[in-house]
């Protein structure tokens, strides 16, 4: 079906399947339930993928993290990330101008697009993102779990004729599947498809995405043979209130440090983009710094699994965490803003630990209190992932899951919601959004905008047009327009270009002594006027600055052709009445 033609991907599955789908709640979460099957294969098979090629590319042992070695040999350490790079490169020079207008993630599908996701472009990506981490770039596999399987549901949902609101949600379950068989946690994945990907809750979403978490958490293990990339925390100290001071310390220092990495990725792009540097090669380069890194320790290499594990539940000594804390930071940074592609999600919960556990193990050298490392590792965890990713719910469920205790998790709680405030407030943005924004876009997060930009001009304006000559009198103006035959009239030059608009009652208010005096005299709104691409919500905020209620349609700036108007009555209308259809969606 890949290689149809894009329109004929619509409706291709049988018409009974279509109708059971979309008149049907059940349709739904029997949707889900298969994409969460294929989600949970799909997560094992690459995560399989992956460790293979670290196992044959830097020869470890069978089932062995990357990040868990202590050493590795250095010829490795240093070739396999540069030559990864150079592959990677090639790839993009290759073929990446041909996906570059495809390749959209699920929070911009879903925020832009409708749900819609090319699966050429997801492919792509997915590649891309399976290179840079087997090649050991400090970057994590979650951005092409969530690719892929978001792709899928949305390859699914076009077969099915899914309304617009049913395909982002389909896409939510993509991502739900995906978290959550790459974690083994069925409610961080569940929530994290709501918070990052959907945008809302509505009890008509929550069986669909709860039912592909539940079903990919458990698909994932008819696959992955080995150990998951998560322990599960059984000894630690549950909060008591002395503790929780530092819980909040812990949050707004998280904040602070997921501050400080997406303003490393953007100002590692920035060094990178360098005119002298070939684009191809600056994977290579990065490979090249990040392998430096891995020769001080292979803890900085990959997602950080192995890493995670150990410095979780081993002693370490403080000066190893401050510098792996850095390292990995800078690393990670590095990684992406060179072109290597992937994600912070794991990143983020590996630094957020680190984090936690030199916070607690210098309070405890320096202070008679002793803060328990475990808790707080769990604690910055969660709230370093939230500050990267915008979502705190996500990020609580995750460390309830992993300790499968509630004190922690009031913990993890009170800090990631701290960190999201301080982040929305010094910031504005989650690490998604943020990449967004260095693009030029405007998205804030996954809720559906894209109907706000398909509402335009155009499709709002009205052609039928009075229009009257620039040179004509105010009397000969009343006479072709008498009073009550219109509210507005646009002038226009001899070659049709606009001039301005005149009210009704100012020409027939006019004294007669000037009934000879040409109308231009009487124009206003001479440089305020509406463009056919501008959008809905560009259009009322015009209305609002000029204090008119209505305006003119040119086709462009410089040639102020005169080709239409726009109410600000009829774009409040229209405006409310998609308004209301996107609510109704919600509450059906």
């Amino acid at each position: 079906m890949a290689a149809l033609p894009s329109e004929k991907l619509d409706r291709f599955l049988p018409h009974w399947m279509r109708t059971f789908v979309r008149a049907r709640e059940s349709g739904l979460a029997i949707a889900g339930l298969f994409v969460g099957l294929v989600s949970g294969v799909l997560v094992g098979l690459i995560a399989n993928g992956a460790q293979i090629a670290h196992e044959l590319l830097f020869d470890i042992g069978s089932h062995e993290r990357l990040s868990a070695q202590m050493s590795l040999e250095p010829i490795r350490a240093l070739v396999v990330p540069v030559a990864g790079g150079l592959l990677l490169g090639l790839v993009v020079w290759l073929v990446g101008a041909r996906f570059k207008d495809q390749m959209a993630d699920a929070i911009e599908a879903n925020a832009l697009l409708g749900g819609r996701l090319r699966m050429g472009g997801s492919l792509c990506i997915t590649v891309q993102t399976f290179i840079s981490n087997a090649c050991g770039a400090s970057v994590g596999l979650e951005a092409a779990y969530t690719q892929v399987c978001a792709a899928l549901a949305s390859f699914l949902g076009r077969g099915l004729a899914a309304r617009r609101s049913d395909m982002r949600l389909l896409v939510a379950c993509g991502a739900a599947g995906a978290i959550s068989a790459a974690f083994g946690a069925p409610l961080a994945g569940a929530f994290y498809a709501f918070e990052v990907v959907l945008g809302a809750y509505a009890v008509a979403s929550l069986v669909p995405v709860m039912a592909s978490a539940i079903v990919a958490s458990f698909a994932v293990k008819l696959v992955v043979d080995h150990h998951g990339p998560l322990p599960v925390v059984t000894e630690f100290n549950a909060l008591v209130g002395a503790f929780f001071g530092h819980v909040m310390i812990l949050g707004a220092l998280c904040a602070l440090g997921a501050i400080l990495l997406m303003q490393g990725v953007a100002l590692a792009e920035r060094l990178f983009a360098h005119k002298k540097l070939p684009v191809f090669l600056r994977p290579a380069l990065g490979g090249l710094i990040v392998g430096g890194f891995g020769l001080i320790t292979p803890q900085v290499l990959g997602a950080g699994h192995g890493a995670f594990q150990m410095n979780l539940t081993q002693s370490v000594p403080l000066a190893v965490l401050a510098s792996l804390l850095v390292l990995k930071g800078i690393a990670s940074a590095i990684s992406l803003g060179s072109g290597f592609r992937g994600g912070l999600f794991f990143a983020s919960l590996l630094i957020g630990g680190l984090l936690g556990r030199f916070y607690a193990e210098s309070v405890s050298a320096l202070t008679p209190y002793a803060f328990p490392a475990g808790l707080a590792a769990i604690t910055a965890m969660a709230a370093f992932g939230t500050g990267v990713l915008g979502a705190p719910i996500s990020m609580t469920v995750l460390a309830l899951e992993m300790t499968g205790d509630f004190s922690v998790t009031v913990a993890a709680l009170a800090a990631s919601v701290l960190c999201a405030l301080i982040v929305r407030e010094t910031f504005g943005y989650s690490f998604a959004t943020w990449r967004f924004h260095l693009r030029g876009e405007t998205i804030r997060g996954p809720h559906d905008v894209g109907w706000v930009r398909q509402l335009n001009v155009a499709r709002l304006m009205r052609k039928d047009v009075r229009t009257v000559p620039a040179d004509v009198t105010m009397g000969v103006a009343r006479d072709m327009f008498p009073s009550g035959t219109t509210r507005q009239m646009m002038v226009v030059d001899g070659q049709g270009c606009y001039v301005g608009l005149i009210a009704s009652e100012s020409l027939h208010g006019a004294a007669e002594a000037r009934a000879h005096e040409p109308v231009s005299q009487l124009v206003s709104q001479q440089e305020t006027f509406l463009l056919p691409e501008m959008n809905i919500r560009e259009a009322l905020d015009l209305f609002e600055k000029a204090e008119t209620d209505v305006l003119a349609v040119l086709d462009g700036q410089d040639s102020r052709q005169l080709i239409g108007l726009v109410t600000e009555s009829h774009a409040l209308r229209r405006y409310g009445e998609e308004l209301e259809r996107r609510n109704q969606e919600f509450a059906r």
